[in-house]
């Protein structure tokens, strides 16, 4: 097997499967979280700050900054580094707070 990190543990993972990201599709693998499945696809940022619109994405990895906040089918301030990808995602930009129908 190839030298990388399934290869080196000899994992066989499942088929891969499409999530979408701002309707874009992205090819995800069983096991991963949608923060990796985004980064495997060349996407660093999937949120932005409340002020300044900032860009965000994932910083800790595990799930104690928030930075890495997502909309996960219509459900917003998902830590997109803990919840794992599923067939079918529909994962969005989230803008701020996760609240925009809210006003402030």
């Amino acid at each position: 097997m190839a030298r990388t990190p399934a290869g080196l543990v000899r994992a066989e993972p499942g088929p891969p499967f499409e999530i979408t990201f701002d309707g874009r599709t992205v090819t995800a693998l069983p096991g991963q979280s949608i923060a990796a499945a985004l980064w495997g696809a060349g996407i660093l940022a999937w949120r932005t700050t409340r002020e300044g619109g900032r860009p965000r994405g994932a910083f800790c990895g595990i799930g104690q900054c928030y930075d890495c906040l997502a909309t996960v089918n219509e459900e917003p301030n998902r830590r997109a580094c803990l919840v794992p990808a599923r067939p079918g995602d529909a994962i969005t930009t989230q803008e701020g707070h996760g609240h925009a129908e809210l006003s402030v």
